[in-house]
């Protein structure tokens, strides 16, 4: 599956459509890239600006890892899809014998892994944007604020909408010890994604009077 070589106007109608993918997941992965663009963005609108040339190099360096992390998260757009096909194809394994049994078991139990683990390192690799968000946001060009308090919200979207999708596959997953990791992640990135997500907000609407 290519969907990341789809138009806007395509992506949107095939998720609206009545296959599977791309779904949730996928849309997780867009809006991480989403807020990888939209900080760049705000980056660039820094970089060249007389007031701003104390942080120039710092703009520069953030545009150049947003620009890095865009191609990842929209790669990831077709990990995730390619991962729930992963698990679709070993619930085709035929299970007419004891020993077919076991086989299509443990191919389901090695997909529903990878279904997990390709959402949360979409939330783990967007979770480390958050920082970079915030400081791009408080030492970039103030006539862009808003747009990056979009990116931070973006993030935060393509962050907990990934950890729903790592949740609904460890319901399925034997392995304890994997599945009680995860969950122990996907806690903690909640946690402190909700609370960084305030505290931009809070700043922007102090420093904006709103």
């Amino acid at each position: 599956m290519n969907l990341q070589n789809l138009s806007l106007k395509q992506f949107l109608e095939k998720t609206a459509g009545n296959e599977p993918v791309p779904g949730g997941g996928s849309s997780s992965a867009l809006n991480a890239a989403i807020a990888s663009a939209l900080t760049e963005m705000l980056a660039n609108l820094t970089i060249g600006k007389k007031n701003y040339a104390d942080v120039e190099d710092l703009m520069k360096e953030t545009a150049s890892k947003m620009a890095e992390n865009q191609k990842l998260f929209v790669n990831d757009i077709d990990r995730d899809a390619d991962a729930y096909n992963l698990v679709f194809d070993a619930f085709k394994y035929p299970k007419e014998t004891e020993e077919e049994k076991a086989f299509r078991s443990g191919k389901i139990q090695e997909a529903m892994k990878v279904a997990a683990s390709v959402p949360m390192e979409v939330a783990e690799r967007a979770y480390q944007m958050l920082d970079t968000i915030a400081k791009t946001v408080k030492k970039g060009n103030k006539n862009a604020v808003t747009d990056g308090c979009v990116a931070m919200m973006a993030c935060r979207t393509g962050i907990l909408g990934a950890l729903l999708n790592v949740r609904i596959n460890l319901g399925s997953i034997k392995d304890e010890a994997f599945v009680q990791e995860l969950k122990e992640k996907c806690d903690w990135i909640e946690k402190e994604t909700v609370a960084k997500e305030k505290e931009l907000t809070d700043w922007v609407n102090l420093a904006l009077g709103f």
